[in-house]
């Protein structure tokens, strides 16, 4: 109402000049021209917006209750679907990891010699899918599991050594996808002397099948959340809007646009998405400060390095201006719904 009240002497100035021609309009001092500078133009019009701003500001103040029930609605509708991606960006960080790590393990025939199985080495190192490979030949396998197992004296009743040749064969940093390893293991298979190949991608396969589902879920979430989120705000100044009806048709009587009455409006959805960012960045930085001693102790029990990363600079900073957005268009279509039915003719109705 602030602002209306500044604007109002101008705008009936205006329609008195209209209704009585005579009346002629005093130049300001120091100017001869009828137009002020395009500099004093936007100056105007820059003050005005941070009058309505500040207004709009310390009417949400003077409610605190109400305005922060809002702003936590929407914090929690904003920080829901924002800590599940997340928690969907570090398991896809740690799996591909898993992928970077994944080794192939070939196994010789039992029949091939030791320089057969060197040739074959050779010929897989030179593949440009390889970043290496490493020979195991049977004895040194033998030699480990004896050492490793405690079952000395059952090897030594074994006529012949049961373990084969070995090859350990490291992909190149292109090739350790899942398509990238199927791949090479075709290769392997179809070498002469190599009776078996193994990696254990399948279980990988299906951890990232289920993070596409989920990431697919949660963008699902967020939308609906931010569908929701514009329908609070929308009610919220669609209350605003029917408190302030009297206002609105004096401004309108003496002459305001409707972007001049709905400017008040739209900053008060602005100034909801704000707290409702902060509100959200505050129940994301307690949330991950209650589960980050429980899931480091969890992943240490598996020897992952597994964390919940939190939002950086960027991503805090890009949520604030996503939220404010959501007020803005919030608040836009409670506006844009309820101001067209309000005229001036409805004082006198209304009286």
């Amino acid at each position: 109402m602030v602002a209306w009240l500044l604007a109002a002497p101008r705008l009936l100035a205006e329609v008195s000049v209209a209704a009585d021609p005579r009346k002629k309009p005093q130049p300001a001092r120091g100017a001869n021209k009828a137009r002020s500078p395009w500099r004093e133009q936007a100056e105007s019009y820059f003050t005005h917006h941070r009058k309505v701003a500040e207004d709009s500001a310390r009417r949400l103040w003077r409610n605190p209750v109400a305005s922060l029930m809002t702003w936590t609605v929407m914090g929690v509708a904003l920080a829901l679907p924002v800590a599940l991606l997340l928690l969907l960006t570090s398991l896809q960080g740690v799996s591909a990891g898993w992928e970077s790590s994944a080794r192939v393990t070939a196994y010789i025939e039992l029949t091939v010699p030791l320089e057969r199985a060197r040739v074959l080495s050779s010929d897989i190192a030179s593949d440009g899918r390889v970043a290496g490979v490493e020979l195991v030949d049977r004895d040194q396998a033998l030699e480990e599991f004896r050492a490793s197992s405690g079952l000395e004296d059952a090897l030594d009743y074994l006529e012949d050594n049961p373990l084969p040749h070995t090859l350990l064969i490291t992909p190149e940093e292109g090739a350790r996808s899942t398509e990238g390893v199927e791949g090479l293991v075709r290769f392997i298979e179809g070498m002469e002397g190599v009776e078996r190949v193994q990696v254990d991608l399948g279980w990988l396969q299906r951890l990232n099948a289920m993070t596409d589902l989920l990431a697919r879920a949660v963008w699902a979430l967020a939308i609906l959340l931010a569908a929701a989120v514009v329908l609070v705000i929308g009610n919220t100044v669609r209350l605003s809007i029917e408190s302030r009806r009297d206002e609105i048709l004096v401004a309108k009587l003496v002459g305001g646009t409707d972007s001049f009455v709905r400017r008040p409006f739209l900053y008060t959805g602005a100034w909801f998405g704000l707290g409702g960012g902060i509100v959200a960045l505050i129940l994301l930085q307690l949330s991950l400060w209650w589960l980050s001693g429980p899931i480091e102790r969890l992943a240490g029990l598996y020897r992952s390095d597994f964390s919940l990363d939190g939002l950086q600079f960027d991503g805090a900073l890009a949520l604030i201006i996503v939220a404010m957005l959501l007020g803005w268009l919030g608040a836009w279509v409670a506006v844009k719904r309820h101001l067209d039915d309000m005229e001036p003719g409805d004082i006198a109705g209304g009286g």
